[in-house]
């Protein structure tokens, strides 16, 4: 039987068998292999040179050692280096090995926490969602609407009539009081500027004070319109994509609440001058009206069968106008949640926007066919029309002076109208593609805020613009003047709240 060594696959001249691993060597490799690394090659078990046995085997017959100048010492020669490369070649394939395996534990041990990172990141953006959505500020409150049915067999809701209610005489006499009133005002305020009225040099000095990202869901991102509480200018209301309402308070950065209850995104808000109540439209067709003290729904409103698209409080803080896609506009009294009247676009146009005057007695409606429309309210008739837009109007917004009227629609240009003279008298051209979302006058009329493409404030009678903010990431979706325009606040697409002031 012929044997053959572990190491050079080669009949051996000198077998030796390791009493270790059992396996046959040529001696002088196997001694080489262990005075260099004092293991077995086959298992790796510590072994020395005396344990070796040797083998009796017939011996073979060589000739004898030639003199190293001969071609017999030359071949000894490369019969050393032979068994060095044997010895090398057997080292090379054990790290082989041994790389494989480690190679292999090494993926599994990547493919594990590559696992582990998907969950965690799953996790931290769920928490995230939740936080902005629920932050749990101290006098924070959900509100989950119930719905109209639930809300009528616990009381708590006004159901909405099917019929409109008309317009009493009643209710004529109290607009047209409190008309005569702001009349009055308004014609005292007229011959002074307001103390702590904020100079024009000082809001080109206006720099971003706060940034405020976590009102609304990070899941549905967006923020499509705001309001500022008149009476205290530190409390804004914002609508979202995420379908809520978020009442939040810019001096202690606190969610005061968040309302919830429309199925749809939440178009327009409104909050009331001197009452903490929020009133809310949207796409689902309702008008939902909050109280935001008790935190809870004290009516919904049900005055349009398509989406709701303006939405404008009354000087008297008791009634609603409301314009929507189905052609409507509409009149209501929010303490009760019910429709007073109800009238459809003298051309059947789909209303966008809507915006009393601050009178009252007269407002301003925008159509998706461009016209500007002026109706009176105690006549429900429509009084003069405003064409020179091009697209759907997109805002409106009434000076309070009582005298101009802003607006402007996708043709990238807000126009001013003289309301005294029913006719254009300023056209603010804006950059090619600018898109404008929202318009605001402050409460002087001194100042007004264009929102859309980036944020503008332009001094009005030169109509020159003062300061232009882009420090939104998207567009600018509303514009908010505080009292005396000491600072100004919008909110955007890129899902943020930003506070503009002097520092």
């Amino acid at each position: 039987m012929a044997l053959c060594c572990s190491l050079s696959n080669e009949v051996p001249e000198h077998p030796v068998v390791s009493p270790v691993s059992g396996s046959v060597f040529e001696r002088r490799l196997i001694e080489k292999y262990i005075a260099d690394n004092g293991v077995d090659p086959i298992n790796g078990k510590e072994i020395t040179v005396d344990q070796l046995i040797e083998i009796k085997a017939p011996p073979i017959v060589k000739p004898k050692v030639p003199s190293a100048t001969s071609i017999p010492a030359v071949l000894k020669s490369l019969q050393d280096e032979w068994d060095a490369v044997m010895l090398n070649s057997f080292t090379l394939r054990q790290q082989l090995q041994t790389a494989r395996q480690e190679l292999s534990h090494a993926l599994y041990q990547h493919d594990a926490a590559c696992r582990v990172i998907a969950r965690l990141h799953k996790e931290v953006s769920t928490a995230r969602e939740a936080l902005a959505t629920l932050k749990p500020h101290t006098g924070y409150t959900a509100v989950t609407a119930p719905s109209v049915a639930t809300s009528a067999e616990a009381g708590g809701i006004a159901a909405q009539p099917i019929e409109a209610a008309g317009l009493t005489p009643e209710i004529i006499s109290q607009l047209q009081d409190k008309a005569t009133v702001l009349t009055q005002e308004r014609k005292r305020r007229g011959k002074t500027m307001p103390e702590g009225l904020a100079t024009a040099e000082a809001v080109k000095g206006y720099k971003i004070l706060a940034s405020h990202p976590a009102l609304h869901s990070a899941s549905m991102p967006g923020i499509l319109t705001m309001d500022v509480h008149a009476a205290d200018t530190s409390h804004i209301l914002t609508g979202g994509n995420d379908r809520c309402a978020t009442v939040f308070n810019k001096d202690t950065e606190q969610v005061v609440a968040v309302l919830k209850g429309h199925t749809k995104k939440v178009t327009k808000v409104l909050y009331h001058p001197e009452e903490e109540v929020a009133i809310t439209a949207s796409p689902d067709a309702t008008i939902r009206v909050w109280n935001i003290t008790s935190s809870s729904q004290s009516a919904i409103i049900r005055a349009h069968d398509g989406p709701v698209t303006g939405l404008s409080l009354h000087a008297t803080g008791e009634y609603v106008l409301s314009t929507s896609l189905d052609q409507h506009w509409a009149f209501s009294d929010i303490r009760v949640g019910r429709l007073l009247t109800k009238i459809a676009d003298t051309d059947g146009n789909p209303l966008t926007t809507a915006q009393f005057h601050p009178d009252g007695l007269i407002f301003g409606t925008g159509t998706q066919d461009s016209q500007i429309k002026i109706w009176d309210l105690k006549e429900q008739s429509n009084v003069a029309n405003f064409p020179g837009h091009s697209g759907p109007i997109a805002a409106l917004s009434f000076s309070e002076n009582g005298y101009y009227l802003a607006t402007a629609a996708e043709d990238s240009c807000v126009k001013l109208w003289d309301l005294r003279k029913l006719k254009n008298f300023k056209t603010i051209q804006l950059d090619e593609g600018y898109e404008v979302k929202d318009l605001c006058f402050d409460q002087s009329g001194t100042y007004l805020a264009v929102a859309g493409t980036d944020v503008r404030v332009y001094l009005c009678k030169q109509w020159e613009t003062l300061k232009t903010f882009n420090d939104h990431t998207a567009l600018a979706m509303g514009v908010r003047f505080s009292n005396h325009a000491q600072s100004i606040a919008s909110v955007s697409m890129d899902r943020t709240l930003k506070i503009y002031g002097v520092e």
